[in-house]
């Protein structure tokens, strides 16, 4: 039987053994993404020293800027052990910013929001300093992936647009409902109680006009983890926006990251056709 318990759906049950050698094989490839020319790295866009983004622009004709947000529960790693899917987003077109944020227990989830609500205008504006205009997409794993959610219905809902046009987010193995994490180890640093983790979760807040999704989860990952990306769909289809789900065969919650570094997959098709929508 299936273990149901938020700590199994949420924690242990998404653990690996591949995990050490996949993570391993990641920051070699991100030493050679670094090796690369053209990075600018550690940008700020706050005082907090977290507050800060990577650049590297795309040698291709630019269909835009991808924004991306890590994993990491909102609790732990760095957009340094990600730099790798730089090259690859560059590799289908895009330039790619990656960004890190503050971390809980030193701020909460809703500050994080909030922190990377300021790195969008920090990063459109630097895009466009540099004469990269074009549309944006958010992108997000994990804890990332709430983020950018949260983002693309702050957008929705205000009236003050972005100074480039936002076209899609795409959300990788996301949380979009906090409530069940209340009752897992991983609320030691999270330090949310059941209205907190309500007023912290979009699943309740989707709302009209947003961009389209394209959510992914691995196909082996746990049943919360799918069900998150199922529910946060309907809820966004609900609202009459446009949005899909997918569950990518045979990954776990790291190895699905390679996805986006496959050519005129599901991935690079998608972003090409929301790019070419805002033209």
């Amino acid at each position: 039987m299936t273990d149901t318990t938020p700590e199994f759906q949420y924690v242990t049950g998404q653990i690996r053994t591949s995990f050490g050698l996949l993570l391993a094989e990641f920051e070699e490839r991100n030493a050679q993404a670094l090796s690369q020319h053209g990075w600018e790295l550690d940008v700020p866009y706050g005082h907090h020293p977290r507050q800060a983004f990577d650049v590297r622009p795309t040698d291709l004709p630019a269909l835009g800027t991808v924004i991306y947000f890590h994993a990491g529960y909102w609790q732990s790693r760095d957009k340094a052990q990600f730099r790798f899917l730089a090259p690859a987003f560059n590799a289908l077109g895009w330039h790619a910013v990656l960004v890190n944020y503050p971390l809980c227990p030193e701020v909460s989830v809703s500050q994080i929001v909030q922190s990377a609500d300021e790195a969008l205008r920090h990063v459109v504006d630097h895009q466009l300093s540099k004469n990269r205009a074009g549309p944006l997409v958010f992108c997000g794993h994990s804890a990332g992936g709430h983020l950018v959610v949260e983002l693309a219905l702050r957008q929705a809902r205000s009236s003050e647009a972005l100074r480039l046009p936002l076209v899609g987010v795409l959300p990788i193995s996301g949380i979009f409902d906090l409530e069940p994490l209340v009752k897992t180890s991983l609320n030691q640093r999270l330090k949310l109680d059941s209205d907190q983790a309500r007023a912290c979760s979009p699943i309740h807040r989707a709302s009209f006009g947003a961009v389209p999704a394209l959510f992914l989860v691995g196909e082996t990952e746990t049943a919360a983890f799918h069900a998150q990306s199922q529910d946060m769909t309907q809820a966004w289809q609900a609202q009459g926006n446009q949005a899909a789900w997918e569950s990518i065969k045979d990954a776990d919650h790291f190895s699905i990251l390679d996805q986006l570094c496959t050519p005129h997959g599901r991935v690079d098709l998608t972003l090409t056709a929301w790019a070419h929508c805002a033209f």
